[in-house]
């Protein structure tokens, strides 16, 4: 099979269906790099005329995130073309996808193989969020995942998306394509410009493609219920951080803690044990997750400004007007 097309897609170009010649490697090579050369030459013009004009260049998938960080501006280079995913090895826990491949798409060919992005990246697509029409449709994708750099509720026990960045490809101001890192954990000698680009909202460089680290879906997954006041929610959420307790999510509001628990079903039977609390019936306990990873909880559906602040996990509550969330462990409060 033609490695320049190694996607969802079959491949159909000439090195594929072509039975009147071989190809030996150093022209399997050259044809490679024409294709490639191709299907980046338009990004790397616009990239390049942009810069003669010292106009800015708005980078752009699926337009998810366009809420975030400041107002957009520029011309639109839309990414969404450069879709795919390049290698899958399920036994190497690791994936590499081109920038704009939907991020669902990547999701499910995960999950066929029962593992999943640990850090839970937002889409924020496809539904309202305030009634704003930015978010009504959109799809996000694997470029704007990394150059967004959100993780979701289990961020305070897997990482954040920089930590499972292994590799990328990017394109930068002059329109030089560049490679850091690679497909493995230790691979970078010197600075490490492959997490840099995490969170860099695309003002580094155009991320054409990222090799991401992988992880098995928990065998087992419990959430636990408590009504407790802001105060014992945080003093019992550092207490519990510090025994081996398998917590993945953490969300306290208006009186309600909730508590994920995943892992060996051993582990999470026993830790609920432990912990008490009333169980929350699997479905109910998705939706609530995913309300918290989306932004689609009643907490976020409001008119008022949305602050995000980041503190050390046993900070006291914050006397601050407005109806609070806690997340990850205590360490980030949201306040609307």
């Amino acid at each position: 099979p033609c490695t320049a097309a190694q996607s969802s897609a079959g491949c159909t170009c000439a090195a594929a269906t072509s039975r009147s010649r071989t190809w030996n490697g150093w022209e399997r090579a050259h044809f490679i790099d024409q294709v490639v050369s191709e299907a980046l030459k338009g990004f790397a013009d616009a990239i390049r005329a942009a810069a003669a004009d010292t106009k800015p260049l708005r980078l752009r998938g699926g337009g998810s995130k366009d809420f975030y960080g400041q107002a957009p501006e520029g011309e639109l280079l839309d990414c969404r073309s450069h879709s795919g995913i390049l290698a899958y090895e399920p036994t190497e826990l690791v994936v590499t996808a081109k920038c704009g491949t939907p991020l669902a798409e990547l999701e499910a060919a995960l999950a066929a193989n029962a593992q999943m992005l640990a850090f839970e990246p937002p889409h924020f697509g496809g539904g309202e969020r305030n009634g704003n029409p930015p978010h009504l449709g959109a799809e996000a994708t694997v470029g704007g995942m990394v150059a967004a750099g959100l993780s979701g509720p289990r961020r305070a026990a897997a990482g954040a998306v920089r930590d499972y960045v292994l590799g990328v490809t990017v394109m930068d101001a002059r329109g030089t394509v560049m490679r850091f890192g690679g497909t493995v954990m230790k691979n970078v000698a010197g600075y490490d410009v492959s997490r840099l680009v995490a969170g860099s909202m695309g003002t580094l460089a155009l991320i054409l493609d990222a090799s991401l680290k992988v992880l098995p879906l928990p065998v087992a997954e419990a959430t636990l219920r408590f009504e407790m006041p802001e105060d014992k929610a945080i003093e019992a959420l550092n207490r519990w951080a510090g025994r081996p307790l398998p917590i993945s999510a953490s969300a306290w509001t208006g009186g309600d803690l909730g508590l994920r628990l995943s892992g060996a079903a051993a582990a999470v039977r026993s830790a609920c044990e432990k912990l008490g609390g009333e169980r929350v019936e699997d479905g109910h306990a998705r939706a609530f997750w995913s309300g918290i990873r989306e932004h689609t909880d009643p907490f976020f559906r409001t008119d008022t400004p949305l602050w995000r602040l980041s503190l050390p996990s046993a900070t006291p509550p914050l006397a601050l007007p407005g109806a609070q969330m806690i997340e990850w462990g205590g360490a980030l409060r949201w306040v609307a």
